[in-house]
């Protein structure tokens, strides 16, 4: 069942990230769409394994991240340039307050903040919050973000003997410099005219 979850969530989170990557720099893209709706499905064998191995702070990031997550769907569907104030204020309380409770959560579990694992899901957390929301906002620099979250997921991940899931993050950073590096060459062009 492990293995299953494994490839479940860890291939689609593969393919959000190329799916985005894929559409830097398009407007209304349909790419970019997928991409959304590819992380969203991917959410819940990550959030049962993260469960499963205690990696608290992590788990309460991914779900937290939902919201962020239809923020980038309704942003891409909707073509907006920006998003709805309400639906952004609101995404971002909700991602918070499951940050803080799976924090309190993990620093209750483990008697502070102990464990290597700990500081690594904080690093997940930081590139998982400020990469999505960045991305959704189409601003390039989430991908920088997006590096921090993959390597701390991937370490996480290997240490916890979660191969599948270590190999697909060590594949997405691939995708995500590719994403970073093409949005990066579109914000010169539109700089240059």
């Amino acid at each position: 069942m492990e293995i299953l979850l494994q490839l479940w969530g860890g291939l689609f989170y593969l393919f959000a990230k190329i799916f985005l990557a894929r559409a830097e720099g398009e407007e209304n893209s349909k790419w970019r769409t997928w991409g959304w709706i590819t992380y969203l499905l991917g959410v819940p064998p990550w959030v049962i394994i993260l469960a499963l191995n205690q990696n608290w702070i992590a788990m309460a990031l991914e779900a937290g991240g939902i919201p962020a997550i239809i923020l980038g769907i309704i942003i891409s569907v909707k073509q907006l340039e920006q998003a709805p104030r309400v639906i952004d204020k609101g995404t971002k309380i909700f991602t918070w307050i499951l940050i803080i409770i799976g924090t309190m959560y993990s620093v209750y579990d483990f008697g502070g903040v102990t464990a290597f694992s700990q500081i690594l899901e904080l690093g997940v957390t930081v590139g998982f919050l400020l990469g999505t929301y960045l991305l959704a906002k189409k601003d390039g620099k989430g991908w920088l973000c997006f590096i921090l979250m993959n390597v701390s997921m991937g370490t996480l991940m290997l240490i916890q003997e979660k191969w599948i899931f270590a190999i697909l993050q060590a594949i997405s950073i691939c995708f995500v410099i590719y994403g970073f590096i093409k949005s990066k060459k579109i914000r010169a062009i539109i700089n240059n005219t």
